[in-house]
C-alpha cells in the first residue's frame, strides 16, 4: 500500500533538500536562495525497506493578490490536501518565526495529522530552536537534518504506521464492500484478439501485455507556453502559470494517459541562450532542463508561432539532434495568427531550410491554451516514436545500398574510385547503421549526407535523427611481402 508525504514549511528552511535524501538522487534543484521550488514535485520515496510518494512544495507565503507567490501558496495548499503525512518543516537554528506560527493555522484547518520536523539540527545551536517548536501545538519536533541524513528513523516510524494504517482501512472496506457472492458482480463483455494469447488451442492463455512508459520532455524559449500546455493535456493546474516569464525551474514530471498508454510529461525550465544566462539559479535550471532531454525519448520543441524559428530554438533543436532524441515541433499560439494557410506554408519551408539534418520532422499547430490540436500533436509524437525505434533488416540495407551505389556511385579520390561493400543495422533509437567501405576516412561528408537523405525516404524515417558509421576491412596483403 502507497501512501503520500508531503513536505511543507516556509521558504529556504530545507525542503527540497530533505527531498532528494528520501528519493535518492538529486533532481530537485537545491539553492541558499529562498524560494528556488516553485512547482510542487512529487517522486518515489524510500527509507530502508519502505517505498511511498513524496511531494516537494514551494516554500509557504501568505500572500493572496494573485500574484506568482499566491499561486505558489494554492499549489502547495493543494498538496496539503493529497497527503497522507505532513511534515511541517522549520528551521530548528532560526527557531520559530511569524511565517512559521501562520502556516501552522492553515494546518490545524486543514484537519491533517501533522508531524513537526525541525531540520538543520546536526548543532548545539539548534536546540534552542527545538524547544521553541513546542509552541506551535504539533506536540514534540523531530530533530532532523535532511543534508547529514540524521532522524530518518522517526521518519521510518511515522511512514511505517501510516502504511499499516492505510492497509487496515483497505481491508475493512474490502470486507465490508464486496462479499463471497460473485454472482452480485456485473458481467464484462471482452474481444479476445489472437494476439492477446498464448499457446494454441484449449490451452491457450491471456498474455498480459504492458505497455511501456514514454518520456516526452516539452522544451523550448522562456514564455513559449510549456506549462500551459502541460496543464492543458493533464486537465488540471498541475504546475504554475502566468504572464512572467521564467516561472519554471525545476524540470516537473507529470504522468498522464493518453489513450490507453502512459505519457511522462516533463515540463521544463525556458532555456535562453548562454551568453544571456548570468544568475546561478537559471544556470540551475537550464541544466535540469538539458538533463532532461538527455533522458527524455520524444522532445517536444514547442515554439511561439509569433516569433518561430528564433537562433535559440534552431540551437535547441541541433541539440536534440546531437543527443539522438526523436523531435516533434509544436507551435504554440497559434490561435493568434491571422492568415493561418499561408504562415503555415512559410513556416514549413522555413523548417525544411533551416533544420536541414531533421529533414521531415513534424511540424504540428496547436493552442495550449485552448487545447486545439492535442490530438494532433500526440499522433505526430507516437509516429515519431515509431521511427525512433525502427529496425531495419540486414538484406534490404543491402539491396537498398546497392540501388543507391548505382544511382549515384561515391566518388573517386586521389585517383581511386571509393568501395562500398556491405551495410548492417547496429542498433535503434536512434536508428544507427554502419557501412563497410575501402577507404572510410576518405568518404566525402557530401556522399554521406546523400546516404542518410536516402535512408529517411526509403525506410519513413523522416525526422529521425540517424548515425551513419564508416569502418574499413582488414587488408589481407598488409603482412605480405
Amino acid at each position: 500500500m502507497t501512501v503520500t508525504l508531503a513536505i511543507v514549511g516556509r521558504p529556504n528552511v530545507g525542503k527540497s533538500t530533505l527531498f532528494n535524501r528520501l528519493v535518492g538522487r538529486k533532481i530537485a534543484l537545491v539553492d541558499d536562495t529562498p524560494g528556488v521550488t516553485r512547482d510542487r514535485r512529487e517522486a518515489e520515496g524510500r527509507i530502508a525497506d519502505l517505498t511511498f510518494k513524496v511531494l516537494d512544495t514551494a516554500g509557504y507565503e501568505d500572500v493572496r493578490d494573485g500574484s506568482l507567490e499566491d499561486r505558489m501558496r494554492q499549489q502547495t495548499e493543494l498538496a496539503i490536501r493529497e497527503a497522507d503525512i505532513i511534515l511541517f518543516m522549520i528551521d530548528a537554528r532560526a527557531g520559530v518565526v511569524p511565517l512559521d506560527q501562520r502556516f501552522a493555522q492553515v494546518l490545524r484547518k486543514a484537519g491533517k495529522h501533522v508531524h513537526l520536523v525541525g531540520n538543520k539540527a546536526e548543532s548545539k545551536s539548534a536546540e534552542h530552536g527545538l524547544v521553541e517548536a513546542f509552541k506551535l501545538g504539533f506536540g514534540e519536533p523531530i530533530a532532523l537534518s535532511a543534508e547529514h541524513g540524521l532522524g530518518l528513523s522517526e521518519l521510518y516510524s511515522i511512514v511505517s504506521a501510516a502504511i499499516d494504517k492505510a492497509e487496515e482501512k483497505k481491508a475493512e472496506e474490502a470486507a465490508a464492500g464486496v462479499s463471497g457472492d460473485l454472482d452480485l458482480l456485473p458481467e464484462v463483455d471482452v474481444d479476445i484478439t489472437p494476439d492477446m494469447l498464448e499457446g494454441e488451442g484449449d490451452d491457450a492463455t491471456l498474455r498480459w501485455n504492458p505497455k511501456r512508459y514514454l518520456n516526452v520532455a516539452i522544451v523550448g524559449r522562456p514564455n513559449a507556453g510549456k506549462s500551459t500546455l502541460v496543464n492543458r493535456m493533464v486537465g488540471e493546474d498541475r504546475v504554475l502559470v502566468g504572464p512572467e516569464a521564467g516561472i519554471t525551474r525545476d524540470s516537473i514530471l507529470v504522468p498522464w494517459e493518453w489513450e490507453g498508454r502512459t505519457i511522462n510529461l516533463v515540463d521544463t525550465a525556458g532555456i535562453r541562450r548562454r551568453s544571456r544566462v548570468t544568475e546561478k539559479l537559471e544556470k540551475l535550471a537550464v541544466g535540469d532542463s538539458l538533463r532532461s532531454i538527455q533522458y527524455a525519448e520524444v522532445v517536444v520543441l514547442l515554439l511561439d508561432a509569433t516569433i518561430p524559428f528564433e537562433k535559440q530554438d534552431l540551437a535547441l533543436a541541433d541539440l536534440v539532434e546531437r543527443e539522438g532524441r526523436a523531435m516533434v515541433i509544436a507551435l504554440n499560439k497559434w490561435d493568434l495568427i491571422e492568415d493561418k494557410n499561408k504562415a503555415l506554408a512559410e513556416l514549413r519551408e522555413a523548417c525544411e531550410r533551416l533544420l536541414p539534418q531533421l529533414r521531415g520532422v513534424p511540424l504540428v499547430t496547436l493552442s495550449g491554451l485552448t487545447g486545439k490540436n492535442i490530438d494532433r500533436l500526440m499522433d505526430a509524437v507516437f509516429e515519431i516514436e515509431r521511427s525512433w525505434n525502427a529496425h531495419v533488416s540486414t538484406s534490404r540495407l543491402n539491396r537498398w545500398l546497392a540501388g543507391m551505389l548505382e544511382g549515384h556511385p561515391p566518388p573517386a579520390v586521389s585517383g581511386r574510385r571509393l568501395k562500398m561493400r556491405y551495410m548492417t543495422q547496429a542498433k535503434t533509437r536512434p536508428p544507427s547503421f554502419i557501412v563497410f567501405a575501402s577507404r572510410p576516412d576518405a568518404v566525402p561528408a557530401s556522399y554521406q549526407r546523400y546516404l542518410v537523405n536516402g535512408l529517411r525516404e526509403a525506410f519513413d524515417m523522416k525526422g529521425t535523427p540517424i548515425r551513419l558509421w564508416l569502418r574499413g576491412g582488414n587488408n589481407p596483403y598488409a603482412d605480405k611481402k
